[in-house]
């Protein structure tokens, strides 16, 4: 009932999109229940799939196919899903993911990919009472959202401060500079975290540079870092941006340590900077080296399939379709509000990631790993 009571609130607002919607149909020919005692569920997911940024949307949907294919084998779920690209843009994500809340079939929704998407996606699927999962959504106050509203990523709160006490502690720091994109809620976000934990950990910020999506020369802000020696250098950015920075700095003869955010935590990160990448320093929930037979038999079928080892996003994606399907199995149906509940419920769920469990507001519970680049290859930071 709590789901139905709240779609109705939002019948005026989405009246226009129902009408779309029936115009132009789900995509969606299974429909979602029991069959002989097996729970069926339709999933729609909203990924970043085209665009400057698909590679975290081709890694999250390797991730999530990889889990469907061995979840339906096994029998007590099976999962239909519905992919749609958001191409990394709000207005894109947010009549994608209309479309799938409109359709009675779909159960929940993973994605989208980006925290700005979620933060336009995340209040329009909570009114419809649509359970939706953010795998790669780590600024600050997504599950705060509402109710229906999780995320299996840890977010940049707990991650960075994990980093930089690591790069701290190790390479005794006492000044640092700051770089972030200031045009993304998720780098402003990660901007927010860094300049909080540089506060508290009674750090010199020397100064604080911001640059935009798709620039490609950082040479006044670089400049300026260089000129005053920092021992460390926080940058919030996505892979993109991020690997040019990086790239430009070591030619530049900056050669001190980086700490990256979570959208910096990509194999595309040493792919475009090459050996400019080595000292990256990232906290992530993903590690593929990792001694665990889970582990690796994850990363042996994923190499199969996509000739690459999987990076963080497919991992995370890959958990989260397990953390529903479990949901899905303790709610023994596909009724929106029981598995929005069975979600919520999720204690020490053992995945490829680790321990996990969700808090109270719908958000992570587990410990990070450091990792940094060397030898262009991420390995553990001790």
């Amino acid at each position: 009932m709590r789901g139905l009571m709240k779609k109705m609130v939002g019948l005026t607002a989405l009246s226009s999109v129902l009408f779309l919607t029936a115009c132009g149909g789900g995509g969606n020919e299974e429909s979602s229940g029991a069959e002989g005692g097996k729970v069926s569920a339709d999933v729609g997911v909203v990924s970043f799939l085209t665009g400057s940024g698909a590679a975290y949307g081709e890694a999250i949907q390797g991730g999530l196919k990889l889990a469907q294919e061995e979840i339906n084998a096994k029998g007590d779920v099976k999962i239909n899903l519905i992919f749609e690209d958001s191409a990394g843009k709000q207005d894109q994500a947010l009549t994608a993911a209309q479309k799938l809340i409109n359709s009675d079939n779909v159960t929940a929704i993973i994605g989208p990919t980006l925290s700005t998407e979620m933060n336009v996606v995340g209040p329009e699927a909570d009114l419809s009472g649509v359970p939706i999962i953010g795998t790669s959504t780590t600024a600050e106050g997504i599950p705060q959202i509402g109710d229906y509203v999780f995320r299996n990523s840890i977010p940049e709160a707990l991650a960075i401060p994990a980093s930089m006490q690591q790069a701290i502690d190790k390479y005794d720091v006492k000044k640092v500079a700051i770089l972030y994109g200031n045009d993304d809620v998720f780098t402003k976000s990660g901007y927010d975290t860094m300049k909080k934990t540089a506060e508290e950990m009674g750090l010199e910020v020397l100064t604080t540079e911001t640059f935009q999506k798709g620039q490609s020369d950082y040479n006044a802000q670089l400049t300026k870092i260089k000129n005053l020696n920092p021992d460390l250098i926080l940058a919030s950015a996505l892979y993109n941006e991020g690997a040019v920075i990086m790239d430009q700095a070591r030619k530049m003869g900056i050669d001190v340590p980086f700490v990256g955010g979570n959208g910096f935590n990509s194999p595309e990160v040493i792919n475009i900077a090459g050996e400019s990448s080595n000292g990256l320093i990232v906290a992530t929930p993903w590690y593929s080296e990792k001694e665990d037979e889970k582990v690796q038999e994850f990363v042996t079928k994923f190499e199969e399939e996509h000739g690459h080892v999987p990076d963080q996003f497919a991992a995370q994606a890959y958990d989260a379709l397990y953390i529903l399907a479990d949901a899905l199995k303790i709610a023994g149906s596909s009724d929106r509000d029981a598995v929005r509940d069975a979600l919520a419920k999720t204690k020490d769920f053992e995945g490829i990631l680790g321990n996990f469990s969700f808090d109270e507001e719908g958000d992570v519970l587990m410990d990070p790993t450091v990792l940094v680049i060397e030898g262009e290859k991420f390995v553990e930071f001790k």
